[in-house]
């Protein structure tokens, strides 16, 4: 069987660090002997803000949700030990405890608090208005006026954001080119925009493979011109009502599930491993993060918010912290596809597709969204 894979995700443009979405290499790493050692040169990078404090609030899935709260914590653990700052978190398992979560962490003297998920955006803003000598960044949020959609950040406050729906175009052309029954099928865990952005570009990818291949692989679970009547479990942590949903799913012939949802969506690729079809994960390479499933993952759409926080917490600790919003993209690495699970089974001919659109997306020749 052979394993194609999609070329690891390249570092972040401008962040010196170690890019999302690759596996581990134990190969050699070039260095030359005359060079400082890897650990003379951690622990130099350690001992740079000792006295700084970053914080982080998760969203209600928790830091263990194998998705993007968890990715997020990789970020400030990463920061812990290659600058040597100080850290303290608050779990959420309610969006209720979101502002008491981040006050106790201001009470607690930290100097930049990272909060993690869209829903916890009013709350953020609340705080970084309040408390202007902190710095806050938030992942997938961009703050903007309610009316005109205009940014208006607090000038203490930086959006994390990620446009997933280009790799997700790539999964979708891929489930479509992978289905053998001609039907695939996506759920999301809120109708919110950082979860129908990946299933709208899924939709997309598999449109794109229907004109390219005179195909009709159809679509269940969303439809980008009907909104409100996609499908969706209402919360990130039921994994049963992903389950069901993904099985309802298989019952119409999916074999192809791509959910959504966290913890939620974690329901689905039980499903798919139950029913012999393919899942494919979100916000981190489920091949890691979920290795129960990877024998039956086609992929993974892969975010880098573990480079994000880092980047934006040594930006705080170093003074050059600024409320710009981060845009992660195909083209800067900051989205990916993971490699193609170890039974995909993707060929020369379909990688090489894959490969080609995604240089038509960098290139603006496609749009997803």
């Amino acid at each position: 069987m052979k394993t194609a894979r999609i070329a690891a995700v390249a570092a972040i443009a401008a962040l010196a660090l170690t890019a999302c979405g690759d596996r581990e290499d134990d190969g050699d790493n070039g260095s030359d002997n005359n060079s400082p050692s890897e650990s003379e040169t951690t622990s130099e990078a350690a001992e740079q803000y000792p006295d700084f404090k970053a914080c982080m609030v998760s969203d209600s899935g928790g830091f263990d949700d194998k998705s993007f709260n968890q990715t997020s914590h990789d970020g400030l653990e990463n920061a812990a030990a290659t600058y040597g700052v100080q850290t303290a978190e608050a779990e959420s398992s309610d969006p209720s405890q979101f502002a008491d979560n981040i006050d106790s962490l201001i009470n607690q003297d930290c100097n930049q608090v990272t909060t993690v998920g869209f829903l916890l955006g009013d709350a953020t803003r609340a705080a970084a208005e309040a408390n202007p000598d902190v710095d806050f960044a938030i992942v997938d949020f961009e703050f903007t006026d309610a009316e005109t959609f205009e940014p208006n950040p607090p000038e203490n406050a930086k959006g994390l954001t990620f446009d997933t729906g280009q790799p997700s175009f790539l999964a979708g052309y891929l489930a479509a080119a992978k289905s053998e029954t001609g039907v695939v099928g996506t759920f999301g865990g809120l109708n919110i925009p950082t979860v129908t952005i990946f299933m709208t570009g899924f939709a997309q990818g598999v449109d794109y493979y229907n004109e390219q291949n005179d195909g009709a692989v159809e679509v269940l679970g969303w439809d980008p011109a009907n909104p409100e009547g996609g499908s969706f479990t209402n919360d990130f942590e039921d994994k049963t009502a992903g389950q069901s949903l993904a099985e309802e799913m298989i019952g119409q012939g999916a074999d192809v599930i791509f959910p959504v949802a966290g913890p939620a969506g974690l329901g689905g690729l039980q499903a798919a491993q139950d029913n012999d079809v393919w899942g494919i994960w979100v916000d981190t390479d489920g091949c890691v993060s979920a290795a129960e499933y990877c024998d039956s993952l086609l992929t993974s759409v892969v975010k880098g918010m573990d480079v994000a926080v880092e980047q934006a917490i040594l930006d705080s600790a170093s003074g050059t912290f600024t409320n710009e919003v981060y845009r992660g993209t195909l083209a800067d690495g900051g989205v990916s596809l993971a490699p193609y699970g170890p039974n995909a089974d993707v060929d020369d001919d379909l990688a090489a597709e894959i490969e080609e659109i995604k240089q038509l997306i960098i290139d603006g020749e496609i749009t997803v969204g």
